[in-house]
């Protein structure tokens, strides 16, 4: 598409509020998805943390422990 001016552009030949609205829910969404994804990222790691230490600890106290 051609538009004769910037203004034109942004106001998308009156169809502005729908399009550049479901720009802003989109990026919002993806936004939110990243902030979550990393989120869970943390809490896995940490649950794995707290897991690596709570079985280290009944590893080096189990005798069949072979260190």
């Amino acid at each position: 598409m051609n538009w004769e001016s910037w203004s034109a552009f942004w106001n998308m030949g009156g169809a502005a509020f729908y399009v550049w609205g479901s720009y802003g829910v989109t990026f919002l969404a993806i936004v939110a998805e990243l902030l979550l994804v990393f989120r869970r990222r943390r809490d896995t790691l940490t649950r794995l943390q707290r897991l690596r230490r709570a079985q280290g600890g009944r590893l080096a106290a189990s005798p069949d422990s072979t260190d």
